[in-house]
């Protein structure tokens, strides 16, 4: 029951705006009621009112009882097994409804507690449901499975369902029986060291206090690191605030590999539970990837590191350095004060998309006629941004745009995702509707390009011009080589311990500064500053997830390519199969869907091309730095 996330035409061409004034700007207020509600976004899409959502509320706990009620009866035949799953569907719908109605209420607001407790009210119930329903797939997989693809194949309406049920069954040899299944739940809470890894880096640091070159006092928060690390001019500055941030992870290094290797052990113990080979294995089947997936992408990736290292060694050029360290590597090379402001982004974004078509076009303009954003920062509002589907409704993004450049790169990267689940809504029944996170941002990097690509076509600023390269370079350093460099440094790490090796400090540090040194080379000077840094990546608590942020963008940039470039004959195929890659949902295992759209990830050929594109853009760089010289 879990669903996985996630315009007219314009006659003439908008260039780009360098923008001095307030046109346009966001508002001088952060009161979200003297925001104009045509920068929030309209709820009322899913319910007029409380009252509306109160009903709903108890349609899905009578519906939640009518489920108990097929315990033990799934093998009565097709017509049951077509029910309980077409029960399971409006239940499905339903919930998205209940629950993102007081959930994005509360995301602009964190400290409305009435809106709080109604959504924790939908949280309880669901939780209770979920312990309920745990009989369901056991029952299932009693039934033989030539047995339920007869009953398909005889049952029209059961043919959306098959690839779901299937799916059950090709994972039976991992699902225990009804009594290992509880006796494994009993565990979930107790295994692992995400719990305590959250609360020794978030709840109880304590980040020193750090004296820059002016005499400046400033602590080394999360918050502030970053900040030293795009706007401390001043190298000494961005070396004081890096060593004070990671003194908290040398000071404590013992404990965080003692965390990390709570959470090693647990995943290879549910993962012998489960009769895997691996626990990566584990982690990867869900989606029926393969692990050689994940290893060729790593190994392609440091076979083009060497264009990682070249920017590197550009940079620390451009920038007059002596010595080049990992906290240099953010500093911009240009001083561009790029203001983009929302209204002025939107026909940009609409222009951006023209090759897929006038109806695509269309429904990014609907976003933005029909309130799909809540757009700038408030009071109480999250930080961040994200896109967020209601299935039978249409998808929600939160922003907090604040008028810059990369403001305008996230909304091009939200309305990526927003566009991959309404084409998917409308093209799937719900229970193929979900997307998993192995195709989630083939669709953002790809709406991203595209923006890179127009922002490109209509500026002459050299300056400009480099600021975009630089930002789009810097994008695949950290999503494809670095992720791909943590994935290389998990994957060690899991397999240290199936081979039963001791996992300390002093071994994490080495697992990781070997990684470090396969990616960056020579590039980065005083490497063993660095040997505590990987317990900063709360992803790795979460195992073998950050790898397919690297398989993301490489599908994005190989699929970005094979639509602006060559014939246009193939060019347009390519955007069909592109298209018909949004619209395929969750019907299919992922790799099998980004394959019919032109990605094999049983070959490197995609890790390949990120590796091409990295030398691409660095080339382009490199041309716009000497015509400005910069070199």
């Amino acid at each position: 029951m879990n669903k996985r996330f996630v315009v007219s035409l314009l006659a003439a061409l908008f260039t780009l705006v360098i923008v001095t004034g307030n046109l346009l700007a966001k508002p001088a207020t952060l009161n979200r009621d003297e925001i104009p509600d045509q920068y929030k976004w309209n709820l009322s899409d899913i319910y007029q009112n409380w009252d509306a959502w109160q009903t709903d509320m108890e349609k899905v706990q009578s519906l939640m009882d009518q489920y108990k009620g097929y315990e033990g009866k799934l093998n009565q035949g097709a017509q049951t097994i077509l029910d309980v799953m077409k029960l399971n569907d409006d239940l499905g719908m339903l919930a998205y409804k209940v629950y993102q109605y007081p959930g994005l209420m509360y995301q602009t607001d964190t400290r409305n507690n009435e809106v709080q407790a109604k959504l924790q009210q939908v949280q309880i119930m669901f939780a209770r449901f979920g312990q309920a329903t745990a009989w369901f797939t056991p029952e299932l997989l009693q039934i033989p499975k030539e047995t339920m693809v007869k009953w398909i194949d005889e049952t029209p309406g059961l043919e959306i369902y098959r690839f779901t049920l299937m799916d059950t069954y090709r994972q039976a040899e991992h699902t225990l029986d009804a009594k290992g299944e509880k006796l494994l739940s009993y565990f979930g809470p107790a295994t692992g060291g995400g719990a305590q890894y959250s609360a020794l880096s978030t709840a109880d640091v304590k980040f020193p206090e750090v004296t820059l070159a002016d005499g400046t006092k400033m602590k080394a928060t999360h918050g502030n690191y970053e900040l030293s690390r795009f706007s401390f001019k001043n190298q000494a500055d961005r070396e004081a605030m890096f060593k004070g941030h990671f003194s908290v992870y040398n000071d404590y290094e013992n404990t965080y590999a003692a965390i990390y290797n709570a959470t090693l052990q647990s995943s290879w113990a549910y993962a012998q539970a489960r009769n895997y080979e691996s626990d990566a294995q584990m982690a990867l089947d869900g989606n029926d990837i393969p692990v050689y997936v994940m290893e060729n992408l790593i190994n392609t990736a440091k076979a083009g590191a060497d264009q990682l290292q070249r920017y590197m060694k550009l940079r620390k050029k451009v920038l007059g350095l002596d010595k080049y360290h990992y906290f240099d590597s953010y500093m911009p090379l240009v001083d561009v004060d790029m203001t983009i402001t929302y209204e002025q982004a939107r026909p940009m974004i609409v222009k951006s998309v023209e090759l897929f078509g006038k109806d695509y076009q269309q429904t990014v303009d609907r976003a933005f006629d029909e309130r799909w954003f809540d757009v700038y920062e408030s009071e109480g509002k999250r930080s961040g941004a994200f896109s967020s589907g209601v299935y039978g409704v249409h998808p929600y993004m939160l922003l907090n745009y604040g008028d810059t450049m990369e403001d305008a790169f996230t909304l091009a990267h939200e309305m990526g995702h927003t566009m991959h689940t309404v084409l998917s809504n409308e093209n799937q029944p719900f229970v193929n509707s979900g997307y998993t996170i192995f195709v989630a941002e083939v669709a953002s990097t790809v709406n991203e390009m595209l923006f890179l690509d127009y922002l490109l076509d209509h500026e002459k600023d050299p300056n400009t011009r480099i600021a975009l390269l630089e930002r789009e370079i810097d994008n695949i350093h950290t999503t494809f080589y670095r992720q791909a460099m943590f994935a290389d440094f998990e994957l060690k790490a899991h397999q240290g311990v199936q081979e039963g090796q001791p996992i300390t400090a002093k071994v994490l540090q080495k697992l990781y500064l070997d990684s470090y040194t396969d990616f960056f080379g020579t590039s980065h000077d005083d490497k063993d500053w660095y040997r505590n840094t990987w317990a900063r990546i709360s992803h790795f608590q979460r195992p073998f997830y950050v790898y397919q942020y690297a398989t993301c963008i490489s599908g994005g940039a190989l699929l970005h390519d094979k639509m602006t470039k060559g014939k246009k004959k193939d060019r347009q195929k390519a955007i069909d199969k592109y298209l018909e890659l949004l619209k395929s949902g969750g019907s299919d295992y992922p790799m099998n869907e980004l394959k019919k759209a032109g990605v094999d990830w049983s070959t490197p050929a995609a890790a390949e091309a990120m590796n091409a594109k990295m030398k691409e853009l660095t080339d382009q760089l490199e041309k716009e730095l000497k015509k400005a010289g910069k070199i």
